[in-house]
């Protein structure tokens, strides 16, 4: 998978198209990514004894794979991923509008 957990993405596709988050949580068996702040839904829940109070939650749920792009902190655009070899010979994730190395 291209995306990881901490990336920046942006929503490609659906209710929340255009809008960027961080990724909380990456699901690849199900290609599956919930990102912060996008495709919010709203949870009805009972009351639970002694103290929990009912009522409707928002929280995010998961988006698939192909909705989100990575978006490149130096362009300020969503981009593609490539993959490089560094010296030292570790793979880095690249960004391939302009090149640069995204992540750590």
């Amino acid at each position: 998978m291209h995306i990881r957990k901490g990336d920046m993405v942006q929503a490609i596709a659906g209710k929340d198209k255009g809008k960027t988050g961080k990724v909380l949580r990456v699901f690849p068996k199900k290609e599956r990514v919930i990102v912060e702040a996008i495709n919010f839904v709203k949870r009805h829940t009972r009351a639970r004894p002694p103290n929990q109070q009912g009522g409707i939650l928002e929280k995010e749920a998961s988006l698939h794979i192909s909705n989100v792009m990575v978006y490149c902190p130096q362009c300020n655009r969503a981009t593609r991923i490539g993959y490089r070899k560094l010296e030292g010979g570790t793979k880095a994730r690249i960004c391939r509008r302009c090149g640069e190395v995204i992540g750590k």
